[in-house]
């Protein structure tokens, strides 16, 4: 196995609810039935008290963990000299007899012995409701039931052809036959089997392979492009078409620190640049599902846009703290909920944007939803029109006074340029001339407000030094071209003062909690783009190899890596840092320089 990298998870998920289960076997978080619900297991977040379910066998075994090639199914290995057994884990997802998808929130566990006759127990701990109260676990005829002692009634249930008693008592059990494990959120009404769990095992087994079927293959970094891609997927809630930043509440950027936050929410910029590079990879459904999203969050003109949306369009996120959590690493507070959704954001209508035109400008034949589309986007140029010369809270989200962001002031730009293009597109550029003034007179403000001469770089904010990652974007948005100087010049002060031991800080100026410790990973992706796009590529693809080494054993990646021990930090596993791989390879694959 690699190195330990803290956060060694692997996920298993349906599109519904997710899991996240350790190289030794252990479910150590999971929130059902989906995946904003309260957890049912999270161990991750209080090591005593969080409770788990896993298989454990003496020390004498060795034990191995990989994917199956092309799922979200994941093989975990046991051996020792006279026996060995795969824990193969999974939820199901596949299409049912009516053509729709099976997403039941539940785990499906299945050993398989292949040597000897393995001993192993079932160390089961449900700890429902974030583990507040007490559960408590009862045997039935055909489950066991969990209850939580509380004012409010939740409940999981746990099939299994192995004795339950047995796994209550924590018993040796030999391992002579296949055994599985469902751990289901609701019960069952058609008793599950061993016959029954095999089935759903190559039902779900064929849905990945299917889905990875439509995903092309590439030179270089296909099996990193693939793995992050299905993980990308994972992190869809196919319900709304919602998108998570992460499955995650509270694992911290910086063990010991405050900076611990709820993830397991839509943020608008996170999705759009998801959507996006999902839709460059074949999956034009997902773009659909999220258009669907956006258009049902913003049925008036004048609805106002959120940052951020609870995953079933939820407006309101209200944040608290689960004080009886230790938290990951003793790590307080834990946190449910996000306060940043009351924030203003003014990047986020150009990632929109450039989202719904990417949508429009692919599928041109396909003219989906373009009346309510053209709406929204008429709607978001009279915002930016309204707000680009006023100051926001930025894409870092910081929770101080508002600052003008040179990253924001970008991103209004792009707003107006791709509202430009969709008018092009849409009714033949009729609003486009009206609109040319105003992009014009953003462009103009950036270049004489966001550069800073004796940093010879573009700065975080309009008139100062402090320099910030987020601008790096500004080629890929089109804003600038990669052989402007001023671009250059930027990229080259970026790497002299943020790069780090191979690694970025997103920006290294005091924010709400003091200067950041940890290395934002989509930075350090950012960073490898602009060189290569500058012509540095040997440079380039060797901080890149670097930087995916850094992954955990199953090639995912979490928000921070401490800049010191490389260890994972920060809400796992993370959508910006997987879509960030996928578009830096994608780049080496197809670009020239």
């Amino acid at each position: 196995m690699n190195k330990d990298r803290g956060l060694n998870y692997g996920i298993i998920g349906n599109c519904k609810s997710s899991a996240l289960i350790n190289e030794n076997s252990s479910i150590d978080w999971c929130c059902l039935p989906q995946f904003d619900s309260s957890s049912v297991f999270c161990k991750i977040l209080d090591k005593d008290n969080g409770g788990s379910l896993k298989i454990e066998c003496n020390d004498d075994f060795t034990i191995s963990q990989k994917y199956l090639d092309k799922t979200a199914i994941i093989i975990t290995t046991f051996k020792n000299d006279d026996s060995e057994f795969d824990v193969i884990d999974f939820m199901p997802r596949f299409k049912d007899d009516n053509d729709r998808y099976y997403s039941s929130p539940e785990i499906q566990r299945i050993l398989i012995p292949k040597k000897g006759t393995p001993i192993f127990k079932v160390v089961y701990s449900p700890k429902l409701d974030y583990a507040k109260g007490k559960t408590k676990n009862y045997i039935k005829k055909n489950f066991i039931v969990s209850v939580l002692d509380e004012d409010i009634y939740e409940t999981l249930f746990l099939y299994s052809n192995i004795d339950k008693k047995s796994i209550i008592d924590n018993k040796e059990i030999y391992l002579n036959e296949i055994k599985y494990i469902n751990v289901s959120y609701n019960e069952k009404i058609d008793l599950p089997s061993i016959e029954n769990s095999l089935l759903e095992y190559e039902k779900t087994k064929v849905y990945w392979l299917n889905w990875c079927n439509k995903t092309p293959s590439f030179k270089s970094y296909n099996s990193e492009i693939i793995r992050s891609a299905i993980t990308l997927k994972l992190l869809t809630f196919e319900k709304t078409g919602a998108v998570l930043a992460a499955v995650t509440t509270s694992i911290p950027e910086t063990i010991g620190e405050v900076r611990n936050w709820d993830y397991r929410f839509c943020w608008i910029r996170d999705a759009s640049m998801v959507i996006k590079i999902i839709a460059k990879l074949g999956h034009q459904r997902i773009v659909k599902n999220f258009i669907d999203f956006i258009v049902n969050l913003i049925p008036n003109k004048n609805e106002k846009l959120q940052i951020m949306y609870g995953i079933d369009g939820q407006k309101t996120l209200n944040e608290k703290t689960l004080d009886h959590l230790s938290g990951y690493k003793n790590s307080k507070p834990v946190r449910v909920g996000n306060a940043a959704y009351i924030q203003k954001q003014n990047d986020i209508y150009g990632i929109l944007m450039d989202a719904i035109h990417f949508q429009i400008d692919t599928y041109k034949d396909d003219n989906y939803k373009y009346e309510e589309l053209w709406s929204i986007v008429k709607s978001v140029v009279w915002v930016v029109e309204k707000n680009w010369k006023n100051p926001d809270k930025g894409i870092w989200e910081f929770r101080n006074e508002d600052q003008h962001f040179t990253f924001s002031k970008v991103l209004c730009w792009v707003a107006i340029d791709r509202a430009i293009k969709i008018s092009n597109i849409i009714q033949r550029g009729e609003k486009a001339k009206k609109w040319e003034t105003l992009r014009n007179k953003i462009r103009e403000d950036i270049m004489n407000n966001a550069w800073c001469s004796d940093k010879k770089a573009f700065t975080q904010i309009y008139g100062s030094s402090d320099l910030d990652a987020s601008v790096l974007l500004m080629e890929s948005y089109g804003f600038i071209e990669a052989k402007n100087p001023k671009y250059i010049g930027t990229v080259e002060a970026i790497g002299r003062e943020l790069l780090k031991n191979d690694l970025l800080f997103r920006y290294k100026n005091n924010d709400d909690f003091g200067e950041p410790k940890s290395s934002f990973t989509v930075c350090t992706f950012w960073y490898i783009n602009s060189l290569f796009k500058t012509g540095k590529i040997e440079e380039s693809k060797k901080l890149y190899d670097k930087l995916l080494s850094y992954s955990n054993h199953l090639g995912l990646l979490s928000e921070d890596l401490d800049f010191k021990s490389r260890e994972l930090l920060g809400n796992f596993p993370q959508a910006y840092s997987h879509l960030a791989l996928i578009e830096t390879a994608l780049n080496f694959n197809n670009q020239s320089v």
